[in-house]
């Protein structure tokens, strides 16, 4: 059995451990307000620059180049948020093998890794340090054109925010210029060549923006309730350990009086 030293030092490690979660909880909640704020305004725009292509009937062509973007963060403690993102991913690339995949963040990068490294082009880090911005998107969009990176249908994954204590994984899918050209539609639009291939780029980096602010508005809602259960189970914890030490202590107590009470009998 631990001696009453060891269960003492494990109460304090226990105690620290509850004063680090029980803070990290109450960032976590300062955080969801401003991320849930971002999120809508990310949403309304995402969904206003995607519905160009659902009115142009916009449809991947057979055969096309499939472009897949894990969007996570590089932080821990946020329950299975990355999970989501990784299991979701895979499942893509398992319905097209030759996929390539671009990850947002260090957490999917090492899940996927494991799993479907071959197919991973691009990656990048320091993405969920604070609330994703459109220029962050814009740069990703900007380093992928950069690379040579060419697809004609995108499909973005990400934690679609459901409600303060759910999400599930979802995808936004973005077109090539290409692809919107033969679009059944696209004879109403009068767009010129140099216009469709800015505006293309925008919706790419539009739908970025999207997928990133939500998936860190469901990771910020994650991370609290994450490290609300973790407090609860160090408190439970402390009260264990409290008791198991007040045992010992005095089981210690009442053996020095009976060795007390002993001694004086013998005399």
């Amino acid at each position: 059995m631990a001696t009453l030293r060891e269960i003492q030092q494990r109460l304090r490690s226990v105690q620290n451990i509850e004063k680090i979660t029980k803070s990290m909880k109450m960032i976590a909640s300062t955080k969801v307000a401003k991320a849930q704020r971002n999120m809508d305004t990310a949403r309304a725009f995402g969904v206003a620059s995607n519905s160009l292509f659902q009115s142009a009937e916009t449809k991947a062509t057979d055969g096309g180049v499939e472009l897949i973007v894990a969007s996570s963060s590089d932080r821990g403690l946020c329950g299975g948020i990355h999970s989501s993102v990784s299991k979701a991913t895979r499942r893509a690339v398992e319905a097209n093998p030759e996929g390539r995949v671009v990850v947002l963040g260090d957490k999917p990068k090492a899940q996927l890794s494991r799993a479907v490294r071959s197919n991973i082009t691009l990656s990048f880090n320091q993405i969920g340090k604070a609330v994703p911005t459109f220029t962050e998107a814009s740069s990703i969009v900007d380093v992928i054109k950069a690379d040579g990176i060419e697809f004609d249908s995108a499909k973005i994954v990400y934690n679609k925010f459901l409600s303060a204590i759910s999400y599930e994984a979802d995808s936004i899918t973005v077109y090539s210029d290409n692809a919107f050209k033969a679009s059944p539609n696209f004879a109403v639009y009068e767009i010129e060549d140099d216009v469709l291939a800015n505006l293309q780029e925008f919706n790419f980096a539009n739908s970025i923006y999207w997928a990133m602010v939500e998936g860190h508005a469901a990771e910020m809602s994650a991370k609290r309730a994450a490290m609300e259960n973790a407090t609860k189970n160090a408190g439970e914890m402390i009260t264990k350990l409290t008791m198991t030490y007040n045992r010992g202590r005095q089981a210690v107590i009442t053996n020095e009086l009976i060795d007390i009470i002993t001694g004086a009998s013998a005399l």
